[in-house]
């Protein structure tokens, strides 16, 4: 995967056209204009968003701004979703650009985490990492680097820096030839249901009988229902439409 530097690039460089729009309610003493904004996938939207913040706290009085969140056609957006995911959970059937509602009031707390610096968006990603290389090797790559190789890869996504954050992601996307994979993928299957909002299950990259698993595998083995009668999936990675034979690896 480490050598797939022109997927890779794409992969990180992937936008969402966007448009902001202050909720209705929201007292303004002028009209507050769109705010338009190309939203990288990868990224999140505390991360991206101080300009909005910006744009329509200067038609706002100081004692009616209170915790930015925004929602989408209703539903709150989660900060802890990348923003790639909260599109295509929610948008990626819409017209673009994506239209996004901004708020200052009326906090939705039984659906939303409060978020009180980028600091908890960058303890959240860590986890992640933390949790994925588990998985993948013991622990033992993330274990091993420095508190300054943490801090580059949290600067490379805060910062959507491509070079500086794959300098660091590359050791944890690596793994000894002789084993032909990691432990386990490290995966979830998000879903719009809120009683379940994503599958997460050990799954290895590797059959018994040395065969790669390909992602139609991972899906009838943990989600057969996201596969459609002829063997196609209804499912979106990263923007892009699966197929059952794409290996786990990729």
């Amino acid at each position: 995967m480490t050598d797939d530097k022109d997927v890779l690039r794409d992969v990180w460089f992937g936008r969402i056209p966007t448009c902001f729009t202050l909720y209705q309610d929201e007292i303004t003493e002028r009209e507050a204009e769109p705010y338009y904004l190309l939203l990288p996938r990868v990224s999140y939207l505390t991360l991206v968003t101080d300009k909005v913040k910006k744009h329509f706290q200067k038609v706002m009085r100081q004692e009616d701004i209170s915790e930015i969140w925004f929602e989408y056609e209703g539903t709150p957006l989660k900060w802890h979703y990348p923003i790639g995911l909260l599109f295509d959970l929610l948008a990626s059937s819409s017209a673009l650009p994506w239209n996004i509602t901004v708020h200052f009031k009326s906090f939705p707390e039984k659906d939303l985490l409060h978020c009180p610096s980028k600091d908890a968006v960058e303890a959240h990603f860590m986890s992640c990492v933390k949790e994925a290389d588990a998985l993948k090797h013991k622990s033992q790559v993330i274990n091993e680097m420095q508190k300054k190789d943490h801090k580059q890869l949290w600067m490379g996504l805060q910062n959507d820096r491509f070079d500086q954050f794959w300098a660091i992601n590359r050791k944890l996307m690596e793994y000894p030839a002789e084993e032909n994979g990691f432990r386990y993928i490290p995966f979830r299957i998000y879903q719009t249901t809120t009683e379940r909002p994503f599958i997460q299950k050990l799954f290895r990259p590797v059959a018994a009988d040395g065969q790669l698993h390909t992602l139609g595998d991972l899906l009838r083995e943990v989600c057969p229902s996201a596969l459609a009668p002829e063997g196609s999936i209804g499912g979106v990675k990263r923007g892009i439409q699966n197929t059952v034979r794409t290996s786990r690896r990729d």
